[in-house]
């Protein structure tokens, strides 16, 4: 087994020389010399990165977490809070875009946290995304094991998890490439799921569905554009905290798009091909969840008690309508899309996991083991860490066991959402870089439409979705209910876990904030500017278009 190991530092003249801020020694531009160049190899293409970020934005909470939306804030306060969250999603992305765009490097907002705010963010936000993604990976492999429940319970859940176990691991050993045209296909079944649904929903609702009746706004009307109850409440209090319900199941449902970051530092050409990725958020948000959401709105009462009742696709609010208007064949079609997309997850939480282990070690914050790689470019002891984390999903066979493991995958969206606000802190920060070294953005690859402006209100937004994720623990006692300590735990533990890396690794590195004077913006520039120059323009009418396209 050939690896290659990157040992950091080494011998250069000091004047010809700089140390970056996260203490790796390169070579200086203006000397001529090229920079250091990391183990990692750009294996993802354009489509690849351009489907790993539809594949980010489209999932089961997409095609089953709506359900359940439904039912909590009715029509309106679905669309609603999607919208809105939506708003936040986009704001998250334009700024990690530009950052990432800049200087895509291995470990995407991790190792840029150290650059422009303090090694002691990197190494809490490092930790906290690998404990995310490392989490939800046996989670992933779970939930597929109980959508193929759908068709036979016959078989032991434990086979079904093994299966799905190696598939996943097959698609990661064979490195960045394999993962990348998995997901480019994974990605592509669940875009033409959605769009199919969201076509027959507007069929449905015109009266065109066997059984001829045409819904439209009827279910706007009866029971109404929000939910007429939630959580024993009626009235304008029950629309409003059903509505906040909706915007906080949101939230878990979008996180995931930032992954093309980690993505980048093995993307081909990533000054062109994530500036693309990032600037058709917008337009995906806009078609696959607001599109979808408001479909589903006009297809199934909020008040029907399936809603929320399964974890297959009988519990798809698309499948409720569908089903409603006398066609019975989708059903299976769908859970199948479901299926390939608990595999996609879990394939690309691996790969996340993965990556953020390597650059962990990267930046000297995780064992020196963890970045090695192989001739290919494959961090294959991360890959090994990952695969050792998956058999957790075993524990889900077990009623105690399963309980506890649950416990564990329930803070994985609040830890998520702390990402988010990391990244966005980091962007404010590297925004006041910008402006005290007057460095003009005219000739960056990316620049956000949305500004510090953007940053600072998706920072915000998140941390009240945080605060009160799981508010309604503290009605305990206006339903007659004992107080509910796990979800308490499990909702709100994240936060100080990560202050106390936060603070433990500032006092124990004596780490300080950098300074936007001493922020670097030239350090691995100038390879990227150079790889940028040698991309071949397209030709022909046909090229322009697919490169428009993806």
């Amino acid at each position: 087994m050939d690896v290659k190991h990157h040992e950091g530092h080494e011998a250069h003249d000091t004047k010809q020389s700089q140390t970056t801020l996260d203490g790796t020694i390169i070579d200086d531009y203006e000397q001529g010399h090229a920079p250091a160049k990391a183990d990692l190899q750009r294996h993802l293409k354009a489509r690849h990165v351009a489907m790993i970020s539809i594949g980010g934005v489209i999932g089961t909470g997409l095609f089953l977490g709506t359900g359940g939306a439904l039912k909590s804030g009715g029509p309106l306060g679905l669309l609603m809070g999607y919208a809105i969250m939506g708003t936040i999603c986009y704001s998250v992305m334009c700024s990690l875009g530009e950052m990432v765009s800049l200087l895509p490097v291995p470990g995407g907002h991790i190792k840029l946290a150290a650059r422009f705010v303090d090694p002691a963010l990197s190494f809490s936000m490092g930790w906290n995304y690998w404990y995310n993604w490392v989490i939800v990976l046996p989670a992933e492999l779970s939930a597929a094991a109980v959508l193929i429940n759908y068709w036979t319970k016959d078989v032991n859940n434990g086979v079904w998890i093994t299966m799905c176990l190696v598939f996943v691991a097959i698609i990661n050993m064979f490195g960045a490439k394999a993962y990348g045209e998995a997901e480019f296909w994974f990605a592509s079944i669940k875009v033409i799921t959605i769009v199919g649904l969201i076509i027959v929903g507007i069929i449905i609702a015109a009266g065109g569905g066997p059984n001829g009746k045409a819904t439209g706004f009827d279910y706007w009307k009866d029971p109404g554009a929000f939910a007429p109850s939630y959580d024993g409440m009626t009235g304008s209090s029950a629309q409003f905290f059903g509505f906040w319900a909706v915007l906080v199941q949101a939230a878990f449902s979008y996180i995931g798009t930032e992954i093309v970051a980690i993505a980048a530092g093995e993307a081909k050409n990533p000054r062109r091909n994530i500036p693309k990725a990032i600037k058709r958020v917008s337009f995906r948000i806009m078609l696959f969840y607001i599109g979808g959401t408001f479909i589903v709105g006009l297809l199934v009462k909020s008040t029907d008690p399936r809603l929320g009742t399964t974890k297959d696709a009988n519990a798809s609010p698309f499948v409720l309508g569908i089903k409603d208007a006398g066609i019975n064949v989708l059903p299976d079609i769908i859970n199948f899309c479901l299926l390939t997309s608990a595999w996609s997850a879990a394939s690309s939480d691996m790969y996340t996991s993965s990556r953020a282990l390597y650059g962990l070690a990267v930046s000297g914050q995780a064992p020196a083991i963890f970045k090695r790689t192989l001739k290919n470019g494959l961090p294959h002891y991360t890959i090994l860490v990952s695969l050792a984390f998956s058999c957790l999903a075993f524990m889900a066979l077990g009623s105690g066991p399963g309980k506890v493991f649950g416990w564990f995958a329930n803070m994985t969206a609040i830890c998520g959402l702390i990402t988010w606000v990391g990244i966005c802190f980091t962007y404010i920060r590297f925004s006041a870089g910008i402006k005290a070294q007057n460095i003009s953005r005219a000739n960056f690859p990316y620049t956000s439409p949305l500004g510090v402006a953007g940053a600072w209100y998706a920072l915000i937004m998140i941390s009240i979705i945080i605060m009160t994720n799981a508010w309604t623990v503290f009605r305990y006692d206006a339903k007659g209910e004992e107080f509910d300590t796990a979800t308490f735990i499990t909702s709100y533990l994240p936060v100080p876990m990560f202050l106390i890396l936060l603070f433990g690794a500032r006092f124990y590195k004596k780490s300080k904030m950098v300074s936007p004077m001493d922020m670097d913006f030239v350090s691995g520039v100038r390879e990227f500017e150079e790889a940028e120059q040698t991309i071949p323009k397209p030709k022909t009418t046909a090229m322009k278009i697919w490169n428009w396209v993806m």
